[in-house]
C-alpha cells in the first residue's frame, strides 16, 4: 500500500512537471542550460554554504516562495521594496516577519557576476527554497524555470490574498482553489510547518479571546489544554507581537512528520493547522502520510511545491529580468 502511494505521488510529480513545462506557463526544467549554465549550481552551493550555520532561514525561504506566488503569481513582487510613498507587498502584516531578504540579494550578486541580466529573482526564491529544504533534511524536487519577474508591488494585495492563520477550513481550501490549487496542495503545503518560528499576535487570540469576549478562559476548544497551557506561559498578553513561538516544538529545523502528529493531537498552533482536522477527506490523507514512511510526504510534498510554484507565472516577454531583487529596473 506504501509503495503504491509512493508510487502515485511520483507519477503526480512528474506529471505535475509536465504541466508547468506546457504551453500554459512555458516554464521547464534545465531553462538556463544555455544562457547561464551554472545558474542553479550557484544557488545550491550558496545554500549548502549559508543554511548550515542558519537553519531557519530555511522556513522563511519556503514562506517568501508561498506568499510570493499567492499574490500576483510567482514573479518575486514579495521582494520589491515600496516606492513612491505606495507601500509593498513586504509592507503588509502577513510579509513584515518574512526574512532572508538579503540571502535572496546576495544569490543574486553571484549570478548578475556571472551571468548579468539572464536569471530571474523569481526563479532565484523558488530554486533557493527548494535547495534549503533539502539542506535540512527535508526532500529534493525539480525546479522547472524560466519565471521572469513583476514590475509591482501592493500591500493591499498581499493583505486580500495571503492565507491567514485564522482561517477555517472552507475559507483556508478557498483561498487556494483561487489560485488553481486543490486540497491535498491545502494540506501538504501546510506540511511545510514542520519547519520555523511565529509570533504569539498570530495566534494569540486562540489562548486569550476566542469568542471575541475577552474573559479568563476564552480559549479555543479546539486547542489541547495542556498545549494552550504552554503557549499562555510564553505568550503572556493577546497583543505581544514581539515572543517567538516554534510552530513544530522540538523539532521546527528538522523536515519531519512531526507537525502532523502534533496536529492530529491537537496541537497545531494556528486556527488554520486545527482546521486540517475538520474536514474528513484532509484528516485521513494526514493520517495516510503519518502511519507511512518520510519518503511519502516528501513525495506529496513535492507534488505540491511544484504546482505551487507554477501559480500565474511571467513568461517569455512578460516582465523583466531585474538587476536588483528590490527595485524595479530603470528603463
Amino acid at each position: 500500500m506504501v509503495t503504491r502511494m509512493v508510487l502515485a505521488a511520483a507519477m503526480v510529480v512528474a506529471a505535475a512537471a509536465v504541466l508547468v513545462g506546457g504551453s500554459r506557463t512555458q516554464l521547464k526544467e534545465g531553462f538556463y542550460d544555455s544562457t547561464c549554465p551554472q545558474a542553479e549550481k550557484i544557488v545550491k552551493e550558496f545554500v549548502k554554504a549559508h543554511i548550515p550555520h542558519a537553519p531557519a532561514v530555511a522556513a522563511t525561504l519556503i514562506r517568501t516562495h508561498f506568499h510570493d506566488c499567492f499574490v500576483r503569481g510567482c514573479d518575486a513582487s514579495v521582494l520589491l521594496n515600496a516606492t513612491g510613498g505606495k507601500k509593498a507587498e513586504k509592507d503588509a502584516a502577513p510579509n513584515q516577519t518574512l526574512r532572508g531578504f538579503g540571502f535572496i540579494d546576495r544569490i543574486k550578486a553571484l549570478l548578475e557576476k556571472e551571468c548579468p541580466g539572464v536569471v530571474s529573482c523569481a526563479d532565484i526564491l523558488a530554486l533557493a527554497a527548494r535547495d534549503s529544504v533539502g539542506v535540512i533534511g527535508g526532500p529534493f524536487w525539480s525546479v522547472p524555470t524560466g519565471r521572469r519577474d513583476g514590475t509591482a508591488s501592493i500591500k493591499q494585495e498581499a493583505l486580500d490574498q495571503i492565507p491567514a492563520p485564522t482561517m477555517n477550513f472552507t475559507t483556508l481550501l478557498q483561498s487556494f482553489r483561487n489560485k488553481s490549487l486543490d486540497l491535498p496542495d491545502l494540506v501538504w503545503l501546510s506540511g511545510a510547518h514542520t519547519i520555523g518560528i511565529s509570533h504569539c499576535n498570530s495566534f494569540s487570540k486562540r489562548l486569550y479571546n476566542f469568542t471575541g469576549r475577552a474573559v479568563p478562559g476564552d480559549a479555543d476548544p479546539s486547542l489541547d489544554p495542556q498545549y494552550a497551557a504552554t503557549l499562555r506561559r510564553r505568550c503572556k498578553t493577546l497583543t505581544d507581537n514581539t515572543t517567538i513561538v516554534e510552530m513544530d516544538p522540538g523539532s521546527f529545523l528538522t523536515f519531519d512528520l512531526s507537525y502532523y502528529r502534533g496536529v492530529l493531537k491537537r496541537r497545531g498552533l494556528f486556527q488554520s493547522d486545527a482546521a486540517l482536522i475538520t474536514d474528513a477527506t484532509s484528516k485521513a490523507d494526514i493520517l495516510s502520510v503519518v502511519n507511512a514512511p518520510p519518503e511519502v510526504f516528501f513525495q506529496v510534498f513535492a507534488r505540491s511545491m511544484v504546482r505551487m510554484g507554477a501559480i500565474d507565472v511571467k513568461t517569455g516577454s512578460e516582465g523583466e529580468i531585474r538587476k536588483h531583487c528590490a527595485f524595479v529596473n530603470k528603463h
